[in-house]
């Protein structure tokens, strides 16, 4: 097959903005486009990392680090409630504006857009833990699996074939195509809410740079790498309880860093339950959250997982 001539920069340049520009990987004909990266599109991805040291000019304050926590923790509620087990598995139903505000508040963490995020990972239910799962570390290895896949040209692209009915709203797909819009003006708005603090009360003593290297920079590189790990190590790492088909595990710590998440054997065993700690011992934050909202009218029809299930299927000790 005939390799195309490489595109002009600007249309490379346009896809940290507009996700619906292909990798000219798979659209040139060239070979390789399953490890293939685009290193000037993740250049963003790579230089958030880098700013992490520009704490060294910025400083420190009680409040900016205090920001970050909290900013962490919304944005890590974001993806896990509703990236995840509403966009990814339909664990509740909520309304249509319900739908948009939660897909816009996931968008916040920098993780691409809701579709994008819930094709890929019903791709890894799909395939786990076997060589079409892309971020399988028994297949793929640790790195791999913890960022490299989603670096990879390959897997830029959404798979809108297995988002079939949350593809038929327009808004998502204009937020998933847009997908780095929400991060920028996010990030803005950090930055001028600093720098309002500065002059309002100068006695928190942080300004709009110190703000938004905690608040979004330093909070979203550390947001990252607990999201990936429940990739590369809650496939190694833990104990099973489920004689699943993967190798899932349970792990407490990466349950507590990432508000239920770590509960990822329970998870792979019945992945439609909005709760993901099935025992009352196995702490959930994300669900005690969607208990909160379901008890405010938010949301309703949490699903939960059949007693017969939760029971079967249990490793002999």
């Amino acid at each position: 097959m005939q390799v195309g001539k490489p595109r002009p920069i600007i249309l490379r340049l346009l896809r940290w903005l507009d996700s619906s520009v292909p990798p000219e990987s798979l659209t040139s004909g060239s070979d390789g486009a399953e490890n293939k990266v685009d290193w000037l599109r993740v250049l963003p991805f790579l230089l958030m990392h880098l700013a992490c040291f520009a704490v060294i000019w910025v400083g420190w304050s009680p409040f900016a680090v205090a920001f970050a926590i909290v900013l962490y923790g919304v944005r890590m509620f974001s993806i896990t409630a509703f990236y995840h087990r509403y966009f990814s598995h339909k664990a509740f139903n909520t309304s249509r504006v319900g739908q948009f505000i939660f897909a816009l508040l996931g968008a916040t963490a920098v993780q691409r857009g809701p579709l994008w995020w819930a094709s890929m990972h019903r791709h890894h239910h799909a395939h786990s833990d076997r060589q079409e799962d892309a971020h399988s570390p028994i297949r793929h290895g640790f790195f791999w699996s913890h960022l490299g896949w989603f670096l990879s040209d390959a897997h830029f692209a959404t798979r809108t074939d297995r988002v079939k009915e949350l593809a038929k709203y327009p808004e998502l797909r204009l937020l998933d195509r847009f997908d780095a819009i929400v991060p920028l003006l996010f990030a803005l708005a950090i930055y001028g809410f600093g720098a309002w603090l500065e002059t309002a009360a100068p006695q928190l003593g942080t300004n709009g740079w110190q703000l938004l290297v905690w608040g979004f920079v330093i909070s979203t590189v550390v947001l990252y790498h607990a999201t990936f790990s429940v990739n590369s190590l809650a496939h190694g790492w833990g104990s099973r309880r489920y004689n699943t088909p993967d190798h899932s595990r349970n792990n407490l710590w990466l349950a507590l860093l990432t508000l239920g998440e770590g509960w990822h054997n329970n998870h792979h065993h019945y992945p439609g339950s909005a709760r993901q700690g099935f025992y009352w011992w196995e702490v959930d934050l994300t669900y005690y959250g969607l208990r909160v909202m379901a008890a405010m009218g938010l949301i309703w029809n949490l699903r939960a997982i059949p007693v017969d299930i939760r029971e079967s299927r249990k490793i002999k000790r």
